[in-house]
């Protein structure tokens, strides 16, 4: 019988592990590929405290999965399949077994859409990136394509553009997707063009992304965009996808996110959500690890007053 079984291993749930059996709870995490989440993907943290310009994003996931296995958190790699609550009892299933424990946290976080064009697999964090406010900074004096017409897409556009880089809108329709004043602001925006009506299929390079080969589907036209001497940079904005599926008819989710109070409870006592997958307006690392921590710590509360 687990204190409090974890449900992924990304800052949030890595955090809540370090809190959790540093306070001496049986602690257990489930997590099926790479400790570090989505973190693992970034090049660089540079807006996480601490952290080094050498440090990479995976550097930081393993150190803190390291931290939290050094004060006694077990890691299970399975995929959890579902969740039960059966009273002061849930129940976490695998694809291979069943586990029980008192309190349990969902932390599985999001994952972003992709395209599926050739060469995206191969070039994330080596010239594609999903997160501008992650990877940005690194492109502030260089070429950026920013894929899509939605507010993410918008938005990170502009966030780029405000850091100096010089952004291309890639958008398949002829308008923005965009709310009116987003749509209006990145228009007006000195560093940022528009391709209309075009689409990518391909992203090309050797080591490094070097070039897209693109689309315009208005006039059947199909050409070729290769890197300057300037950094080249593609941000893909086609949407994300909430990790919820396994918790249907467990819990209420709101575009597949989950609710949580303030100290990150569920609507089903003793299930306990952080990080990417919570109904909230920024997704950050560093917000994630401090969901981890408010959620760790009122479990740690309940256990010592319950028992």
């Amino acid at each position: 019988m687990y204190d409090l079984m974890i449900i992924g291993g990304g800052p949030a749930g890595l955090t809540a592990a370090i809190y959790a059996s540093r306070a001496h709870l049986n602690t257990v995490i489930f997590e099926p590929e790479m400790d570090g989440g989505q973190m693992s993907l970034t090049m660089s943290l540079e807006n996480f405290p601490g952290a080094l310009a050498e440090d990479t994003g995976m550097d930081i996931g393993m150190r803190m999965a390291k931290q939290a296995a050094s004060f006694g958190a077990a890691t299970i790699r399975e995929r959890v399949v579902s969740v039960e609550s059966a009273g002061e009892t849930k129940i976490v299933k695998t694809e291979s077994g069943s586990y029980e424990g008192k309190y349990v946290l969902l932390a599985t976080g999001s994952k972003p859409n992709r395209l599926g064009v050739p060469g995206e697999d191969k070039f994330v964090s080596r010239g594609i990136s999903y997160c501008a406010t992650c990877d940005g900074a690194f492109y502030q004096d260089g070429d950026v394509y920013v894929i899509g017409g939605g507010n993410s897409a918008v938005e990170e556009a502009l966030y780029l553009a405000n850091l100096g880089a010089k952004v291309t809108i890639v958008h398949r329709r002829d308008s923005f997707r965009a709310e009116r004043f987003l749509a209006e602001k990145a228009l007006a925006h000195e560093n940022i063009s528009v391709m209309w009506n075009t689409e990518l299929k391909e992203v090309l390079g050797d080591a490094m992304a070097d070039g897209l080969a693109l689309y315009n589907n208005k006039t059947d036209e199909t050409f070729t965009v290769k890197k300057g001497d300037r950094p080249m940079g593609i941000f893909i904005y086609v949407g994300v996808k909430p990790q919820t599926e396994f918790l249907e008819g467990l819990l209420e989710l709101n575009r597949g996110y989950v609710k949580v109070d303030e100290n990150q409870m569920s609507a089903v006592d003793g299930i306990y959500a952080a990080g990417d997958i919570v109904d909230k307006n920024f997704r950050q690392v560093i917000n994630a690890c401090g969901e981890g921590c408010v959620a760790a710590m009122a479990v740690a509360k309940r256990i010592v007053q319950y028992d």
